[in-house]
């Protein structure tokens, strides 16, 4: 059975045995007065509701605002509610040169840690990176594409990546779990 579209004819248990794009879910939260904010998991979820119940079910937004810093030093203070801007993009990448990136990790880290300094997080940072080199990180659940290939290249070690999306695009048409 091919992958039904996502419109709004769909059940929920229908709509929950198939995979979707993030982008397909923001377009059919567009398309049906549907808040478009949040992760894969919390649209999905906003939309089963909705397909169940009809019922448009809004989010409070949380009222607190991040603070505005003028200038980012390692001492200063990491703040509440921290979001990656450019400005900090930008710190980083001064400190730790042009390959920084805002990984998974170090995101949580930053946003679980604020009252620690700028310069606890870029030891941080090495930290998680070394931790990387050892373990196999846990990759969040709203992130089926990147747990497939990695799972794909375990069972699969001789094949290409070519052949580890060309079976994930056949998998996520199916029904059930992919």
């Amino acid at each position: 059975m091919d992958r039904p579209e996502l419109n709004n004819q769909l059940d929920s248990k229908t709509f929950r045995e198939y995979y979707y794009l993030k982008e397909e879910l923001i377009d059919f939260c567009r398309r049906n007065g549907l808040q478009t904010t949040g992760g894969k998991i919390e649209l999905t979820e906003r939309i089963s509701i909705f397909l169940d119940t009809g019922e448009r079910s809004i989010k409070n937004h949380d009222s607190r605002r991040t603070q505005i810093i003028d200038e980012i030093t390692l001492d200063s203070i990491i703040e509440n509610n921290f979001i990656c801007s450019e400005k900090h993009r930008e710190f980083y990448k001064k400190q730790i040169g042009k390959g920084f990136s805002f990984n998974v990790l170090f995101q949580k880290w930053l946003k679980s840690n604020a009252g620690k300094t700028y310069k606890d997080s870029i030891n941080a940072y090495y930290q998680i990176l070394e931790d990387k080199k050892k373990n196999k990180t846990t990759i969040d659940k709203q992130f089926e594409y990147n747990t497939y290939i990695r799972d794909f290249f375990e069972d699969n070690k001789d094949k290409s990546l070519d052949q580890a999306i060309k079976c994930w695009k056949y998998k996520k048409s199916l029904k059930g779990q992919n």
